[in-house]
């Protein structure tokens, strides 16, 4: 192994992992997907040994720097629910550089405790992985069960009539069943019978995922006339080491979470660590005079509610890392009891053909989560300050449009020709009804979800042979 070229592999897909997730709605696996077929074609571009860390770096970058476009640009993808209200709301506020750094600083902290987790991934882990496997059918039913239940009523009290305040308040829970359902059935029909052809197979769940995350995040800012505020340059970030530290504690639950169960997203994961570990006592808000006669009560919004939209957003960055790159982490895990590791997510699909895990790769590993992770963040700091300067100068609208092109091309190309694109307008329609209706993207991961869970219960078949797709 050589050393300098591989560090060189490793700055070269930090800075193309960095330049490729600024472009809205290009998730980090379409362009993964991109390079392993251009590495099939000529290998002598990346030496194998080079192979593993050049790829790790790629998505390293992108849990960092796909912060500045889901921020200033409101480009979501299926970990945006872990980040994106609050940052959105401090990009209305001009403190869009204040979100982008704090997710980015959550990031950099998670970076830092994955090298940390070293001894537990080797000498812990195991066991955990071993305990679990054969209970994650009923583990992943009863996460399904409560991340339905969690789907809170919006808007109530809204309406004139008894029917209208009802269809308000709880047209988002339908919307949320609705779009878990339709997904749910789209998954059990696709993954029966996968319509992409055989040489696109590797990236045969890529139309999917466009059409449901990154082609409904475009329409929505195409049909909408906001445009943001001008920002601030500000030197500091308001947040201090209390903030981090009760931070810590729900990113490394639900990055964990993420991580190892199939199916389960940075979102999800978020929502569920939320609910695990928030026992925070919320103060009352305070309903002060009018500051004019005839005006309207002025309200007073305690600092609680300021502390938990930062402890949102940096437990959001150690979520997205431990997700993204701890989920392909897991997979240099290799002992008696996990002889192939434990690594999920798309990098794993997508490198697992070519590419086999050997002992002694996990500290390599290490090594380029960290020196990825410390350039990544050096970049996303001057990219969030070049952010704040050209935000308002930019033509929102015509950049989406070209990055709906690129997404057909690469649907094209990549993803199974016309075939693959009609798969991504049927999952668009389905990714929409969020979008309109208000309810969590993420319902959009039952396409995973159901057909997982009902597998790993002994139950897919049967349900594919009811459905006549067997």
């Amino acid at each position: 192994m050589n050393e300098p070229v591989l560090i060189l592999y490793v700055v070269l897909g930090t800075v193309i992992g960095s330049l490729m997730c600024l472009i809205p709605a290009l998730h980090i696996y379409n362009v993964a997907g991109i390079a392993i077929v251009i590495w099939a074609g000529m290998r002598e571009l990346i030496p194998y040994y080079a192979l593993a860390p050049f790829f790790m770096s790629l998505v390293v970058a992108f849990a960092f720097m796909n912060t500045i476009p889901m921020t200033f640009l409101g480009a979501a993808d299926e970990s945006a629910g872990a980040s994106i209200l609050p940052s959105t709301d401090m990009v209305v506020r001009g403190r869009g550089k204040d979100a982008a750094l704090m997710t980015g600083l959550g990031t950099l902290v998670g970076a830092f405790m994955l090298l940390a987790m070293y001894p537990f991934f080797v000498y812990i882990w195991p066991y955990i992985a071993a305990a679990t496997g054969p209970h994650l059918h009923w583990i992943l039913g009863l996460i399904i069960v409560h991340y339905l239940m969690s789907e809170w009523p919006k808007g109530a009290g809204r309406g004139k009539n008894a029917w209208q305040k009802f269809s308000e308040a709880w047209r988002n829970c339908f919307a949320g069943i609705a779009t878990f359902t339709l997904a749910g059935i789209f998954g059990l029909i696709y993954l029966a019978k996968p319509i992409v052809p055989a040489a696109n197979s590797f990236q045969n769940i890529m139309p999917v995922f466009i059409g449901f995350f990154a082609i409904p995040s475009i329409i929505q800012v195409l049909i909408s006339d906001f445009r943001p505020p001008r920002q601030y340059q500000s030197k500091y970030i308001n947040a201090d080491w209390k903030d981090f530290s009760y931070g810590m504690l729900p990113g490394f639950v639900g990055g964990m979470l993420a991580a190892y169960l199939p199916g389960v997203t940075a979102g999800i994961g978020a929502m569920l660590a939320g609910h695990a570990t928030n026992h925070r006592n919320l103060e009352r808000t305070e309903f002060l005079p009018p500051k004019e006669q005839g005006t309207l009560v002025h309200v007073a919004t305690p600092e609680i509610y300021y502390r938990q939209e930062r402890i949102f957003l940096i437990a959001g960055g150690v979520i997205k890392i431990l997700y993204y790159v701890g989920a392909f982490l897991l997979l240099f895990v290799l002992t008696d009891l996990t002889p192939f590791g434990t690594g999920r997510g798309g990098l794993t699909f997508i490198l697992k053909p070519v590419f086999i895990a050997e002992p002694g790769d996990l500290p390599v590993m290490l090594g380029t989560v960290l020196l990825s992770g410390c350039l990544s963040f050096l970049l996303l700091t001057y990219v969030a300050s070049l952010a704040v300067r050209v935000l308002d100068k930019l033509n929102l609208k015509l950049i989406y449009i070209a990055a709906l092109a690129m997404v057909f091309v690469i649907i094209y190309i990549m993803g199974g020709g016309w075939i693959g694109v009609g798969v991504a307008l049927v999952t668009t329609c389905i990714g929409m009804i969020p979008v309109f209706y208000n309810c969590r993207r993420s319902h959009c991961m039952a396409v995973l979800l159901v057909p997982i869970a009902l597998n790993m219960a002994g139950y897919g078949d049967a349900i594919v042979s009811f459905l006549g797709l067997a």
